[in-house]
């Protein structure tokens, strides 16, 4: 029983976590319509890769440095979004002033939205609150804290390809305006974890 609980706790922290990631990846749908399977997995990979990390680091700076790292969590708000508003401005600034070369500049624009920096940047912006899962998760030991954050990882994953596609669908809809739309849902979600960080 204790097992089933344990699992169905870290199955729905995934998913509360996983919300702002989710978002992200249909930003990214919307961006690149023809995005091929490979990308797809690429980018709920990524994500994955930082949901999993940040409660372990969380986990690890709880039971090691815990007053420096309370201290550090009032920055989290902030640094997401920074991090979100600099990767939505870019994209809303190509979708705005890019509309008479789209279509011949269509693949470097896309590979500029997908390459490794900015989904570096965005798997730390929508990953950072979970950081804060290091207090949640303090009581556990260090396999449980791992196996949580795996299944955390799991999920965020299957989420973010469910939220690839859905942008792909949407994107291949509204053509042009896709980057606009995209980089207005990357700044709502940065202002959205802002001020739900500083309200908490």
């Amino acid at each position: 029983m204790k097992g089933f609980v344990f699992i169905l706790n870290s199955i729905l922290l995934g998913v509360g976590l996983a919300m702002d990631a989710f978002s992200v990846s249909m930003a990214n749908g919307l961006a690149d319509p023809g995005m091929k399977k490979s990308r797809q997995v690429t980018i709920a990979s990524c994500f994955a890769l930082f949901q999993f990390a940040m409660p372990m680091i969380g986990w690890l700076c709880v039971h090691t440095i815990a007053q420096q790292f309370q201290a550090f969590q009032k920055l989290i708000p902030w640094i997401a979004l920074i991090l979100l508003a600099f990767i939505g401005g870019n994209m809303l600034k190509e979708g705005i002033s890019g509309k008479a070369e789209e279509e011949e500049k269509e693949e470097e624009e896309e590979a500029k939205h997908l390459g490794w920096g900015e989904l570096i940047m965005q798997g730390i912006a929508t990953s950072i609150d979970a950081l804060s899962v290091g207090f949640t998760i303090a009581d556990y030991n260090a396999g449980m804290a791992f196996l949580a954050s795996l299944i955390i990882a799991v999920v965020t994953f299957f989420i973010c390809m469910a939220g690839v596609s859905i942008g792909k669908q949407f994107g291949t809809k509204l053509a042009g305006k896709a980057s606009i739309l995209g980089g207005i849902i990357l700044i709502a979600i940065g202002l959205e974890i802002f001020i739900s960080g500083m309200i908490g």
